[in-house]
């Protein structure tokens, strides 16, 4: 039997299956600019202020649209329209079909994986709080971080045959 995340749709899925999908790689929860003329978004080495980077995870994760009213909450429908979400993201490779990579805690049985494969941005980033003026964190650019991060086999290579 395949597991869910082959078997199901997005819309699918339950809601823990929904929130299991997330690799906890951090990358969500940067700081970013979109440049008005090009559209291009730009992520920085800042993070939201409930963002724990020793974690990499948010301090209150339920409550977090109270706190910050402009972080977006993924859904389904959305996934396709958002193209700064992070192309090792699990909502992202099974939404294009690509499948889960191998550090995903899903496919690994271990939520460490994400961190060991170097994909998340745990002890990497600074808080959105230790700035003076939010544009400050244009000082911090990752433009590094709009690439596939991990790879697709253990090592960070591709498999072979593979992509």
């Amino acid at each position: 039997m395949k597991p869910f995340w082959e078997s199901k749709g997005l819309e699918e899925m339950t809601p823990a299956e929904w929130e299991s999908l997330c690799d906890g790689c951090g990358l969500c929860c940067l700081v970013r600019f979109e440049d008005e003329d090009t559209g291009e978004v730009i992520p920085t080495k800042v993070h939201c202020k409930l963002f724990d980077s020793g974690t990499c995870a948010c301090t209150d994760y339920v409550h977090r649209q109270k706190h910050v009213p402009d972080c977006i909450r993924l859904t389904p429908g959305k996934i396709g329209q958002l193209g700064w979400l992070p192309l090792s993201c699990g909502y992202r490779r099974v939404h294009e079909g690509r499948g889960l990579a191998w550090w995903h805690p899903l496919v690994s049985g271990d939520p460490e994986t994400v961190h060991t494969a170097g994909v998340s941005i745990r002890g990497q980033t600074i808080s959105e709080e230790t700035l003076e003026h939010e544009e400050d964190a244009l000082d911090f650019i990752a433009a590094e971080w709009l690439l596939e991060r991990g790879g697709d086999a253990p090592g960070g290579g591709s498999k072979p045959g593979g992509s």
